[in-house]
């Protein structure tokens, strides 16, 4: 194991965790005993205390129990934007004894099938625009039982804000068999019976995306879930009981829902909730409730620092703005340094290790990078065929060994067996992420192990290109992909965004300023500008489309 990377570890902490050997659930009932009043959740200006917050918690888990007959470890489906709900629901399903699987709610019912059928689920929680999606699969699978929450009771009070119509919507009954309201559920006040959840009983069971297949279900125990939640707030110091954090990642993804979500009950800290991405509604509650910890994607702060209300928004209150996903875009990092004086914490992590494995420790964060191994972790670069591990500055694929990580994918021994690997004795999950370690031992990220272009033998790592491009005055947005080309094979191609203003730059244009900044070989010899580049739900660019739709030409 290489350290290092200790010499640059937060002072103060110690390189292992020890983290509670208790249930998820034991987090929130912690902080409704001891703070019973703080708030917890806030929603357009709602807000819920903690021990309203556990009230609705333990009647969701009665209801889910009495009436829905859920029994320990089996599958909860959890399939709704960010919310009050979202988060209660989660935690209900935990004290329930049963393991939350979360779901992308723009699935429509095809989709929506694989997550029922796979999971052997036989209830839902669900929004109620989305029920239109699930209502096909009621009594058509496995899945007999349906809590349907309407967004709009939890707008408890008058509020300035803009509040999105599906957001506002009133409640809409159903009389659908096995379905019932959310306000029903909770009013019916059906009693849970003992939380038996322990550290090994299964909790949440994330899929992947799927991009080679269908989703597979990551499987974690409490244990694997509860590290980060207790991880992430430890490693910066930032979120502590009082402490407010902006929730508008989604809390379906890891990201949102550990680095944000878990990590936030965990405190003892508020929730401010924000179901769907909108730059001036986010500045307005960051001044009104003293954010203090924001986590999010690039391309949401970017869009944030273009906004020219960004000066009437008080932000000074920030002590910690993190993020994955992807790479900060220089530029954008350095933008935001000026306004806030605050470095943008990169981290890695996966659906595999629950969120994050890797993160910039406070006082030596580096751009665009992925950080150093989190607590209790031992990451290595390893040679993805040969499986030895490289020497420090070499490129190879990362591995991840730590609490963290998953048990394997749900039903699937022959992926799970594949995805893991035997080294110095230890076993390691493969992450199918290449990258490096520097001589300071941070790794870098260079991309997925089947995303290169090899242009004439020469090896091109679209990720660093995209980086480079990004220092363009014209470039909003850049996603390098491959095209073929007869001569060498494969060519460089960027797909581009162009920022407001800048109509008359050409490819030519382009073309000729990355002959000044890269290698003749990851020069993209073409250049195509579209008005956006497609994005999944995380906020991540979905260059396998754009790479797929370049291969049908």
């Amino acid at each position: 194991m290489n350290t290092t990377h200790y010499a640059h570890w937060p002072q103060g902490l110690p390189y292992e965790l020890t983290t509670p050997a208790t249930s998820v659930y034991e987090n929130l009932a912690s902080n409704a005993r001891l703070s019973p009043d703080s708030p917890a959740l806030v929603f357009y200006d709602a807000i819920l205390s903690y021990a309203q917050f556990q009230a609705a918690v333990d009647a969701l888990a009665g209801h889910l129990q009495t009436v829905c007959g859920v029994q320990r470890g089996e599958r909860v489906l959890l399939d709704m934007q960010n919310s009050p709900q979202f988060v209660i629901a989660y935690y209900a399903i935990l004290r329930a004894d049963a393991m939350v699987v979360p779901v992308n709610p723009m699935l429509l019912s095809d989709e929506l099938q694989h997550y029922v059928s796979d999971s052997d689920a036989r209830t839902i929680i669900v929004a109620q625009e989305i029920l239109p999606r699930v209502a096909p699969l009621l009594g058509s699978t496995g899945l007999s039982h349906a809590v349907v929450a309407t967004y709009s009771d939890y707008l408890t009070v008058p509020t300035t804000l803009a509040v999105p119509d599906f957001v506002a919507a009133p409640r809409v009954t159903s009389d659908l068999p096995g379905v019932v309201s959310w306000q029903d559920a909770l009013a019916a006040g059906h009693v849970p019976g003992p939380h038996l959840a322990g550290p090994d009983d299964l909790a949440c069971m994330p899929y992947t995306s799927g991009t080679t297949g269908k989703p597979k279900g990551c499987i974690h125990t409490h244990r694997s879930v509860m590290f980060n939640a207790v991880g992430s707030p430890t490693w910066a110091d930032t979120l502590r009981p009082n402490g407010v954090t902006l929730a508008v990642l989604p809390f379906f993804h890891v990201t949102g829902m550990q680095s944000v979500m878990n990590a936030a009950i965990f405190a003892g800290a508020a929730l401010v909730i924000l179901p769907r991405w909108d730059r001036d509604v986010a500045g307005l509650l960051i001044t009104r409730y003293r954010v203090n910890t924001w986590t999010l994607v690039p391309a949401m702060m970017i869009d944030f620092l273009s906004n020219p209300r960004v000066a009437e928004y008080d932000i000074s209150g920030l002590t910690r703005i993190s993020g994955g996903g992807a790479a900060m875009p220089a530029a954008i990092a350095q933008q935001l340094l000026d306004l806030t004086g605050q470095r943008y914490m990169e981290g890695y992590g996966l659906s595999e290790t629950m969120a994050a494995s890797h993160i910039n420790p406070p006082q030596r964060m580096k751009q665009q990078c992925l950080g150093i191994p989190h607590f209790n972790v031992d990451s290595r670069i390893v040679d993805p065929v040969t499986l030895a591990e490289v020497a420090q500055g070499e490129q190879g694929e990362i591995w991840i060994n730590g609490p963290q990580v998953f048990g394997g994918y749900w039903k699937d021994p022959q992926k799970t067996a594949e995805s893991f690997a035997t080294l110095d004795g230890k076993q390691f999950f493969r992450s199918g992420d290449l990258g490096y370690m520097d001589e300071e031992g941070f790794f870098f990220f260079t991309d997925r192990l089947k995303r290169m272009i090899n242009a004439s033998g020469y090896k091109v790592w679209p990720a660093e290109v995209e980086a480079m491009m990004y220092q363009h005055a014209a470039v909003q947005e850049c996603c390098i992909i491959a095209a073929n080309d007869a001569y060498r094979g494969e060519t460089v191609k960027a797909v581009i965004v162009k920022k407001p203003g800048n109509e008359g730059v050409t490819d030519a244009d382009i073309m000729d300023w990355a002959h000044e900044k890269m290698a003749a070989y990851k020069v993209p010899k073409r250049v195509e500008f579209v008005a956006s580049l497609p994005r999944s739900a995380t906020g991540k660019v979905m260059w396998r489309a754009l790479q797929e739709s370049e291969k049908a030409r």
